[in-house]
């Protein structure tokens, strides 16, 4: 019996034991949970704060990479309104100029009827002596009436050659007057349809190129390449919306011919920048003087006339990039 009753005191004391192991090992467990929670709720938060951060740097980096975009824009769209006004002034001057010959017109032609006028006074005073003549010769003569008659003749015939001749120098200068009027108007009409297309034609090249990226490298960090090149060759660049082409405007086709090889070898070479541009635009002007001697001496021997000065030659040469 008492036996029994130990090891029953043993189970119990076992169980007792288990039951603490237990509990002291959820204890543990519950701890380290906690623990667990607690550093990856602080490794999250760490990632939050490290995202937040990388979030406003990609921001605060788009923001300035739009405001340079606005600024080159603005720049361009400056520089386009400048150009533009410097159009109109130029178009002012030539206005003002047409007006000023209107009015140096409209003087000579007052001058031309004020002498019209005075040409009218003498005719009649000359009429009024010659018939003043022609009585006095009838009274004081002494002569006969066939004599007299033959003299009033005379006088007469002389009388309607003049006012013939009047006539006719009459007619002609009124004939002048109004063809001179009207070429004046064809001229004038003629210029107002086409002159502005025609100048436009002869005055711009239009250069492809293959995407838009490149206007911005022909453009320049403010606008430093574009200006060179615009000032080495004297021709202006319009770079605007026409997709993959920059106008080349000048009136002089030579100048023309050299910013287009000069752009062609910029391009071409990849290294767009004021020194390179000023090197390419060099080489240009060298490349089209030979163009235009070679063309010459191709055109003296295809009409067969040798031994002329070079300057000729040049010359000749030249006539390659007329347009008229």
């Amino acid at each position: 019996m008492s036996a029994l009753i130990s090891i029953g005191i043993a189970l119990a004391g076992a169980a007792v034991g288990i039951a603490g192991y237990v509990c002291i090992r959820r204890i543990i467990m519950k701890g380290r949970k906690d623990s667990i929670i607690e550093k990856a709720e602080l490794e999250a938060e760490n990632i939050k704060k490290e995202r937040i951060l990388q979030a406003k740097e990609k921001f605060l980096q788009l923001k300035s990479e739009h405001e340079q975009y606005i600024n080159e824009k603005n720049s361009q769209l400056k520089d386009a309104e400048n150009r533009i006004k410097q159009k109109e002034n130029s178009l002012n001057q030539q206005n003002s100029e047409l007006q000023r010959k209107m009015r140096d017109a409209d003087n000579a032609k007052a001058s031309f009827q004020a002498q019209q006028e005075t040409l009218t006074k003498k005719t009649e005073e000359y009429e009024r002596l010659s018939a003043q003549a022609n009585k006095q010769l009838e009274t004081i003569a002494g002569m006969s009436a066939q004599e007299a008659k033959n003299i009033l003749i005379e006088n007469m015939k002389a009388e309607a050659r003049t006012e013939a001749q009047a006539y006719i120098n009459d007619t002609m200068d009124e004939a002048r007057l109004n063809a001179s009027k009207e070429a004046k108007r064809i001229v004038i009409n003629t210029i107002q349809r086409t002159a502005t297309e025609t100048a436009i034609e002869n005055a711009v090249t239009t250069f492809p190129i293959e995407n838009d990226e490149i206007k911005g490298r022909i453009i320049g960090r403010e606008g430093r390449n574009i200006r060179t090149l615009e000032t080495l060759t004297g021709v202006e660049l319009i770079i605007d919306d026409t997709p993959e082409a920059v106008i080349l405007s000048g009136f002089d086709p030579i100048r023309r011919e050299v910013a287009r090889i000069a752009l062609e070898k910029l391009i071409v070479d990849g290294r767009i920048h004021p020194a390179r541009i000023e090197e390419m635009v060099e080489k240009a002007q060298k490349e089209v003087e030979t163009m235009i001697r070679e063309e010459g001496e191709a055109a003296t021997l295809e009409v067969g006339v040798h031994g002329i000065h070079p300057e000729l030659v040049k010359l000749l040469g030249r006539m390659k990039f007329r347009t008229s």
